[in-house]
């Protein structure tokens, strides 16, 4: 094999009550990225479409993942990379943990899978690093593993891979408005009261619990976030009137994915969805703000290879 092409998906993390811990991977959003074999030894980015992100190859997440496992698995060939976006970064959405995640997958595929899925997300997590600072696993592991992920702890590095219900969709709104995430980190409250913790993590047992059990009641339940959401959602314009549009319509519950400004919202069936969709559709065309929406299936099957030649 000389060339692969995959797609990489987009993310939600942190999934209201998980705060970095949990994420799933999205169906119908990503990116799509081609690896080629070359002769020159060197690893080099010819095309990047959809998105303003840098050629230089230390600083573009995909070449820097690349460069790092050819560091432990040399080779006696280069790697051409180019790179179409999906969707805009800084939308929290994980997309930069595409990028990343998409990257150890196909080059471990061009190397001949020497990596498991566990050493990849190691390899993507240090992306993460050169894009934002901070080797978090909670988005690359989602994009990896597919479906629904918990990082069960990081030191050594152990991610649980959690069943998607059947009838479990997503929507998701992106407002064109931008949220830092170090703005959205020094937010944060540095010391919740134990009352607070307890309910937190009881809502993430029972997040999962529902998950497993397909169990719809369990997952509306415990998708509450009491601890980050109401510290965050004042950075993001008219986030309860669209949280309370989405359970008005009949989502499960809604959140924000990530560091936001995008809203996300879990729902029971297509129709649900659909309707959730126009609810949230309808709450924010009127706030002179540009929106991108999403209507998705939950991916379990993580990046995907479209093509190998």
């Amino acid at each position: 094999m000389n060339q692969i092409k995959i797609f990489s998906p987009a993310t939600v993390a942190n999934v209201s009550c998980g705060f970095d811990c949990l994420g799933f991977a999205v169906n119908d959003l990503g990116d799509t990225m081609t690896f080629r074999k070359t002769s020159s030894k060197e690893v080099k980015i010819i095309d990047i479409k959809g998105a303003n992100l840098p050629y230089d190859v230390d600083k573009n997440v995909a070449s820097a993942v690349t460069l790092k496992m050819l560091e432990k698995y040399p080779v006696d060939f280069g790697i051409e990379i180019s790179i179409e976006k999906g969707y805009s970064p800084g939308s929290g959405l994980g997309s930069s943990a595409a990028s990343a995640a998409g990257a150890a997958v196909a080059v471990n595929e061009l190397l001949d899978k020497p990596f498991t899925p566990l050493e990849l997300t190691k390899f993507a997590m240090y992306g993460e690093k050169v894009a934002c600072g901070s080797e978090i696993a909670d988005n690359v592991a989602a994009a990896i593993y597919g479906g629904f992920i918990l990082v069960q702890q990081y030191e050594p590095l152990s991610i649980v891979k959690i069943p998607v219900p059947k009838e479990l969709m997503l929507v998701a709104i992106h407002p064109q408005v931008k949220v830092r995430t170090k703005d959205a980190r020094d937010v944060l409250p540095e010391n919740i009261p134990l009352t607070d913790a307890v309910t937190q993590w009881a809502n993430v047992g029972g997040l999962i619990s529902g998950l497993y059990s397909a169990n719809y009641d369990i997952i509306a339940n415990s998708l509450k976030d009491i601890i980050v959401e109401p510290a965050r959602k004042h950075l993001i314009p008219h986030f309860d009137k669209v949280k309370n549009a989405a359970i008005e319509a009949g989502a499960l519950s809604a959140g924000i994915s990530g560091s936001g400004p995008t809203i996300f919202a879990l729902c029971k069936g297509e129709e649900n969805a659909k309707n959730v969709f126009r609810a949230i559709e309808e709450s924010y065309k009127d706030k002179n703000i540009d929106f991108t929406m999403v209507y998705s299936k939950i991916n379990t099957q993580g990046v995907k290879i479209l093509e190998k030649k």
